[in-house]
């Protein structure tokens, strides 16, 4: 199997020994992203901004790979607090259509660098 290395200067860089996404055949398996600003690399104050920095994220690292948004099938949402819960479904309604990708979400203790929620995706390609 051929894996391919997705990398764009338009979401921030893997924090660890990872890559922003990997493409095998027609699918993309899109690292999980915080909502860092990858201009600067602070991250955004609050759940609202964060969540929306997320989507940004993850959608530069799907137009890197020759997708969007709309091509995710499957996301899993990691949050610090499930009280946020409303607020993030309704920013994520904002952002994706019907069909909505498949989704699990999931309280977690932390996130690295202090982040209020992290979001990785799988996208499906068109074939080339």
């Amino acid at each position: 199997m051929n894996k391919e290395v997705i990398d764009t200067r338009n979401a921030p860089a893997a924090i660890g020994p990872y890559s922003q996404a990997i493409r095998a055949g027609n699918t993309v398996y899109l690292s999980g992203q915080l909502g860092l600003d990858p201009a600067t690399g602070n991250l955004r104050e609050g759940i609202e901004a964060q969540t929306r920095q997320v989507l940004d994220n993850l959608h530069a690292v799907a137009v890197a790979a020759g997708g969007s948004l709309d091509d995710i099938v499957k996301l899993t949402l990691l949050l610090v607090d499930l009280g946020d819960f409303a607020k993030v479904n309704e920013i994520m309604a904002s952002r994706f259509s019907q069909p909505y990708p498949a989704r699990a979400t999931y309280q977690v203790a932390a996130l690295p660098k202090a982040g209020r929620i992290e979001v990785e995706g799988v996208l499906v390609l068109q074939s080339k």
